[in-house]
């Protein structure tokens, strides 16, 4: 394998947020997703799913879903005093949470809790940690498929745009509305799409700022 084909794939993936209109393809879909599937996860339990939605109005939806609930979060920052801090929340943060309106595809990557034999058989029955951890594992695992996911897309030419605007501000409306089960976690979405334009690229923190090593 190039090392160096590896890190320019790294190195360009950009979060788009503008798209054609082209669609992309099933066949596209399926490949990214595959790759998705083969990223590493605890014990092989593999807590991840994903909902593919290419229907414009069911997208469009979800956006308004968004809106809504970024607007009734708003009133009641207002309603306590934080005026200043509602308008921003609109202005600022509204079209950066729902930047995927424009997007030909939108992937809903959920999360499901960590289930293993390991889990069952010794975990359990020691009560090794409290119950919420498998939820926690569960997304863990989950974020290890989505860059799979957003590192396949871009080397087949496709842009991606993770987002987690959406679950925060609407993941109660989104859930009821696509009909996701209460044990599986919305932990992210991805807009997907034929690229507009390629975002710049933005500074990283060299490595050694982020790296201790101890020999």
């Amino acid at each position: 394998m190039d090392f160096h084909a590896l890190k320019d794939i790294i190195h360009g993936r950009r979060s788009v947020r503008k798209f054609t209109e082209q669609d992309v393809s099933i066949e596209d879909i399926n490949d990214i997703l595959d790759c998705a599937r083969y990223a590493p996860s605890d014990t092989n339990s593999q807590t991840w799913e994903f909902i593919v939605i290419t229907n414009k109005e069911m997208i469009k939806q979800i956006e308004q879903l968004t809106w809504d609930a970024l607007n009734e979060k708003a009133a009641a920052a207002t309603e306590k005093g934080f005026e200043k801090e509602a308008k921003l929340l609109v202005r600022s943060f509204g079209p950066y949470a729902t930047a995927f309106s424009n997007a030909p595809a939108l992937i809903i990557c959920l999360a499901t809790p960590y289930q293993s034999k390991f889990r069952e058989k010794i975990f359990e029955p020691i009560q090794l940690v409290p119950e919420t951890v498998w939820e926690e594992e569960g997304i863990k695992s989950s974020c290890l498929a989505t860059q799979n996911l957003m590192l396949a897309a871009y080397a087949k030419g496709l842009g991606t745009c993770p987002m987690t605007g959406p679950v925060l501000l609407a993941a109660d409306k989104i859930r009821s509305y696509l009909n996701i089960s209460d044990e599986k976690q919305m932990n992210m979405v991805i807009a997907l799409g034929h690229p507009q334009d390629v975002p710049k690229k933005l500074p990283r923190k060299e490595v050694s700022e982020i790296t201790t090593y101890i020999q």
